[in-house]
Protein backbone atom coordinates (compact mmCIF):
# COMPACT_ATOMS: atom_id res chain seq x y z
CA UNK A 1 0.00 0.00 0.00
CA UNK A 2 2.83 2.39 0.79
CA UNK A 3 4.23 1.75 -2.68
CA UNK A 4 1.00 2.97 -4.27
CA UNK A 5 0.83 6.01 -1.98
CA UNK A 6 4.40 6.90 -2.97
CA UNK A 7 3.57 6.59 -6.68
CA UNK A 8 0.39 8.64 -6.21
CA UNK A 9 2.29 11.38 -4.33
CA UNK A 10 5.03 11.89 -6.89
CA UNK A 11 2.53 11.71 -9.77
CA UNK A 12 0.47 14.42 -8.07
CA UNK A 13 3.57 16.59 -7.68
CA UNK A 14 4.64 15.98 -11.28
CA UNK A 15 1.17 16.71 -12.61
CA UNK A 16 0.94 19.98 -10.70
CA UNK A 17 4.37 20.95 -12.02
CA UNK A 18 3.29 20.12 -15.57
CA UNK A 19 0.04 22.05 -15.24
CA UNK A 20 1.81 25.13 -13.88
CA UNK A 21 5.16 25.18 -15.72
CA UNK A 22 4.76 22.63 -18.50
CA UNK A 23 4.54 25.25 -21.25
CA UNK A 24 8.25 25.99 -20.73
CA UNK A 25 9.23 22.43 -21.72
CA UNK A 26 6.45 21.32 -24.08
CA UNK A 27 5.45 23.96 -26.60
CA UNK A 28 2.31 22.56 -28.25
CA UNK A 29 -0.73 23.88 -26.39
CA UNK A 30 -2.56 20.91 -24.88
CA UNK A 31 0.50 18.66 -24.76
CA UNK A 32 1.67 19.43 -21.23
CA UNK A 33 -1.92 19.29 -19.97
CA UNK A 34 -2.38 15.84 -21.48
CA UNK A 35 0.82 14.65 -19.80
CA UNK A 36 -0.38 16.09 -16.49
CA UNK A 37 -3.77 14.42 -16.93
CA UNK A 38 -2.12 11.05 -17.48
CA UNK A 39 -0.21 11.60 -14.25
CA UNK A 40 -3.51 12.28 -12.50
CA UNK A 41 -4.92 9.03 -13.94
CA UNK A 42 -1.95 7.12 -12.52
CA UNK A 43 -2.55 8.80 -9.17
CA UNK A 44 -6.23 7.78 -9.28
CA UNK A 45 -5.51 4.12 -10.02
CA UNK A 46 -2.92 4.05 -7.24
CA UNK A 47 -5.46 5.44 -4.78
CA UNK A 48 -8.06 2.89 -5.92
CA UNK A 49 -5.53 0.09 -5.51
CA UNK A 50 -4.67 1.34 -2.02
CA UNK A 51 -8.35 1.47 -1.04
CA UNK A 52 -8.85 -2.04 -2.42
CA UNK A 53 -5.90 -3.39 -0.47
CA UNK A 54 -6.93 -1.62 2.73
CA UNK A 55 -10.45 -3.07 2.57
CA UNK A 56 -9.54 -6.51 1.17
CA UNK A 57 -12.00 -5.68 -1.60
CA UNK A 58 -12.07 -8.19 -4.41
CA UNK A 59 -14.15 -5.81 -6.55
CA UNK A 60 -11.63 -2.95 -6.30
CA UNK A 61 -8.69 -5.26 -6.90
CA UNK A 62 -10.33 -6.81 -9.94
CA UNK A 63 -11.11 -3.34 -11.31
CA UNK A 64 -7.53 -2.20 -10.76
CA UNK A 65 -6.19 -5.44 -12.23
CA UNK A 66 -8.00 -4.70 -15.51
CA UNK A 67 -7.31 -0.94 -15.58
CA UNK A 68 -3.58 -1.08 -14.72
CA UNK A 69 -2.49 -2.57 -18.09
CA UNK A 70 -4.27 0.23 -19.98
CA UNK A 71 -2.61 2.82 -17.75
CA UNK A 72 0.79 1.15 -18.23
CA UNK A 73 0.46 1.27 -22.02
CA UNK A 74 -0.57 4.94 -21.92
CA UNK A 75 2.31 5.75 -19.53
CA UNK A 76 4.83 3.99 -21.78
CA UNK A 77 3.59 5.90 -24.84
CA UNK A 78 3.60 9.15 -22.85
CA UNK A 79 7.19 8.55 -21.76
CA UNK A 80 8.24 7.98 -25.36
CA UNK A 81 6.52 11.15 -26.55
CA UNK A 82 7.95 13.20 -23.69
CA UNK A 83 11.51 12.03 -24.40
CA UNK A 84 11.09 12.65 -28.13
CA UNK A 85 9.59 16.11 -27.65
CA UNK A 86 12.25 17.20 -25.16
CA UNK A 87 15.00 16.09 -27.52
CA UNK A 88 13.32 17.72 -30.50
CA UNK A 89 12.65 21.03 -28.74
CA UNK A 90 15.98 21.39 -26.96
CA UNK A 91 16.95 24.54 -28.88
CA UNK A 92 13.79 26.28 -27.67
CA UNK A 93 14.48 25.28 -24.06
CA UNK A 94 18.06 26.56 -24.32
CA UNK A 95 16.70 29.80 -25.84
CA UNK A 96 14.37 30.22 -22.85
CA UNK A 97 17.27 29.76 -20.44
CA UNK A 98 19.42 32.26 -22.36
CA UNK A 99 16.63 34.86 -22.32
CA UNK A 100 15.92 35.01 -18.61
CA UNK A 101 13.29 32.27 -18.48
CA UNK A 102 10.96 34.02 -20.92
CA UNK A 103 8.51 31.68 -22.65
CA UNK A 104 9.67 30.84 -26.18
CA UNK A 105 7.64 32.51 -28.89
CA UNK A 106 6.51 35.51 -26.85
CA UNK A 107 7.83 39.01 -27.07
CA UNK A 108 9.19 40.15 -23.73
CA UNK A 109 7.92 43.70 -23.95
CA UNK A 110 4.40 42.77 -25.11
CA UNK A 111 3.58 40.06 -22.64
CA UNK A 112 1.61 40.91 -19.54
CA UNK A 113 2.63 37.70 -17.78
CA UNK A 114 5.43 37.66 -15.25
CA UNK A 115 5.60 33.86 -15.34
CA UNK A 116 9.14 32.66 -16.02
CA UNK A 117 10.87 29.33 -16.37
CA UNK A 118 12.05 27.88 -13.03
CA UNK A 119 15.71 28.79 -12.60
CA UNK A 120 16.60 25.29 -11.40
CA UNK A 121 15.89 23.90 -14.85
CA UNK A 122 18.35 26.29 -16.47
CA UNK A 123 21.17 26.01 -13.94
CA UNK A 124 21.75 22.29 -14.54
CA UNK A 125 22.04 22.56 -18.32
CA UNK A 126 19.85 20.88 -20.90
CA UNK A 127 21.81 17.63 -21.23
CA UNK A 128 21.76 16.97 -17.47
CA UNK A 129 18.07 17.85 -17.36
CA UNK A 130 17.32 15.52 -20.27
CA UNK A 131 19.25 12.58 -18.75
CA UNK A 132 17.54 13.05 -15.37
CA UNK A 133 14.15 13.29 -17.08
CA UNK A 134 14.68 10.09 -19.09
CA UNK A 135 15.89 8.14 -16.05
CA UNK A 136 12.99 9.39 -13.94
CA UNK A 137 10.48 8.33 -16.61
CA UNK A 138 12.04 4.86 -16.80
CA UNK A 139 12.10 4.49 -13.02
CA UNK A 140 8.49 5.69 -12.88
CA UNK A 141 7.46 3.03 -15.38
CA UNK A 142 9.32 0.34 -13.43
CA UNK A 143 7.64 1.34 -10.17
CA UNK A 144 4.24 1.23 -11.84
CA UNK A 145 4.89 -2.23 -13.29
CA UNK A 146 5.75 -3.46 -9.80
CA UNK A 147 2.58 -1.83 -8.43
CA UNK A 148 0.60 -3.77 -11.06
CA UNK A 149 2.35 -6.97 -9.96
CA UNK A 150 1.40 -6.27 -6.34
CA UNK A 151 -2.20 -5.67 -7.43
CA UNK A 152 -2.25 -9.03 -9.22
CA UNK A 153 -0.65 -10.79 -6.26
CA UNK A 154 -3.14 -9.31 -3.79
CA UNK A 155 -6.08 -10.25 -6.04
CA UNK A 156 -4.81 -13.82 -6.23
CA UNK A 157 -4.39 -13.91 -2.45
CA UNK A 158 -8.04 -12.94 -2.00
CA UNK A 159 -9.13 -15.60 -4.53
CA UNK A 160 -7.06 -18.32 -2.85
CA UNK A 161 -8.34 -17.39 0.60
CA UNK A 162 -11.94 -17.56 -0.61
CA UNK A 163 -11.31 -20.95 -2.24
CA UNK A 164 -9.72 -22.26 0.95
CA UNK A 165 -12.41 -20.85 3.21
CA UNK A 166 -15.29 -22.33 1.22
CA UNK A 167 -13.77 -25.78 0.72
CA UNK A 168 -15.74 -28.59 2.32
CA UNK A 169 -14.32 -30.46 5.32
CA UNK A 170 -12.29 -27.47 6.28
CA UNK A 171 -11.93 -25.78 9.64
CA UNK A 172 -12.39 -22.33 8.11
CA UNK A 173 -16.06 -22.47 7.15
CA UNK A 174 -18.15 -19.32 6.96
Amino acid sequence: MVWNVFIAAYNLAGSILLFQKGQFLFFNYPEYQIYGGIGMAVMAICILTTVGMANNSYMFMRLCFFVWPLILIVVAVRAGFMMFQLDRQQTKIVWECNNGGQLWGTQGENTGSTDTMPSGLCSAGFHSLYIAFVFSLLIDFGLQVYAYFMCWRFKKRIEHYYALATKENNIYNF
